[in-house]
């Protein structure tokens, strides 16, 4: 999901660059919660996986 967020903010980039303003801010717009998404999904993962959400783990 971060690897989409990076690839919307070099297409807002791009399009501020070739001078699109309206795309650029709506695409730079679509980083920004798709980072924030990410975010959100990260830190509940390292909780779960903190609090034992993680696998377990087998001695063989």
């Amino acid at each position: 999901m971060l690897q989409w967020a990076l690839i919307a903010l070099v297409l807002a980039v791009v399009a501020a660059i070739l001078g699109f303003g309206i795309v650029a801010s709506a695409i730079a717009e679509i980083a920004r919660v798709l980072f924030f998404v990410f975010a959100v999904v990260f830190v509940v993962g390292l909780v779960m996986h903190l609090l034992g959400g993680g696998r377990p783990t087998t001695a063989v």
